[in-house]
């Protein structure tokens, strides 16, 4: 997979229109989380959300250059963010899946510039998917932001623990083959389409859409490599729509999510423009052993807080 092919594909008029709205979708998105961080700084006295307000501290500009860099070469950063936060104690639990969604919007965004310039796929395709993600973000969102922490700690652990499984199916499956069609048609892309649904629904309650869309799309015949454009534009197009609701609803921590873009942002660039093709088997066996470490850390959380309300 090379995000830098000298020339690139020639950009259809679809392709275009999409950045072209990706942009404005993207300033909107700045103008709404800079008055959240406003009101973020402003409040006093709140218990839950005290010491999540100020300004990002070193350790989350790291999390966020690391997760993002190993983000851009298709690993996803969900499960290692949130091994991350839970393994510094950086965020409380049930801020996590909000504090993802706003804090690698940005890093998301170049990515989804870069991909889409650099891979060639059905214009058509790419975008019912990444509509069918937008629409199951905004229903999950709207339910996710009001979700207690216990909720919030089962539905992480059952995610990632399906996105350990995921990642580790696609270690066995045959899915680097660039063989296959740049797009989908009929029956196959419904079918598509109301999978990424689901996928956007699921990345409101911390579970990343990377891997399962990848395998997605192999499975219907596509070639793997046009699986960035898809993943990475339904992410950069999801995100903001689930992320606006969080800041609404205070579901996420301001610091913490500021430190990710700040640091995810120029890890992308670097990592895009770095590595063409790159031996990712060991690090994408050490994301399964990762995601599946949290797994068994959040339910066990969830347990444990379950305990102590019976007491």
């Amino acid at each position: 997979m090379s995000a830098q092919d000298a020339a690139g594909p020639p950009i259809e008029m679809g392709v275009k229109v999409l950045l072209s709205a990706l942009a404005l979708l993207a300033l909107w998105f700045v103008v709404i989380w800079v008055i959240g961080l406003r009101r973020a700084a402003k409040r006093t006295g709140a218990v839950e959300q005290g010491s999540e307000t100020g300004y990002c501290n070193p350790i989350q500009m790291v999390i966020g250059v690391v997760t993002d860099f190993f983000d851009t070469l298709g690993i996803g950063s969900y499960a290692t963010t949130t091994a991350l936060f839970k393994l510094l104690r950086q965020v409380p639990d049930r801020l996590i899946p909000g504090t993802l969604t706003v804090g690698h919007f940005l890093p998301t965004v170049l990515q989804a510039y870069i991909f889409t310039q650099a891979v060639k796929v059905d214009p058509t395709t790419l975008i019912l998917m990444i509509l069918g993600a937008v629409g199951g973000a905004y229903l999950g969102a709207r339910y996710v932001a009001g979700f207690p922490r216990r909720a919030i700690q089962v539905g992480m652990g059952v995610a990632l623990f399906v996105a350990a499984t995921i990642l580790c199916i696609r270690q066995f499956a045959d899915v680097s083959s660039q063989t296959g069609t740049v797009g989908l048609t009929g029956t196959t892309l419904a079918i598509a389409v109301g999978c990424n649904f689901v996928l956007g629904a699921f990345m409101t309650i911390g579970v990343g859409l990377y891997a399962p869309c990848m395998i997605l799309v192999s499975f219907l015949g596509m070639n793997t490599d046009t699986a960035f454009p898809i993943m990475m534009g339904s992410c950069a197009f999801l995100m903001p729509v689930a992320g606006a609701r969080f800041i609404s609803a205070n579901s996420y921590s301001p610091r913490a999510a500021l430190g990710l873009a700040i640091g995810g942002v120029p890890a992308v660039w670097f990592a895009a423009k770095l590595f063409k093709d790159m031996d990712l088997n060991s690090v994408k066996w050490l994301v399964v052993g990762i995601a599946a470490c949290t797994s068994v850390a959040m339910l066990r959380s969830a347990y444990l807080s379950k305990r102590s309300v019976s007491a």
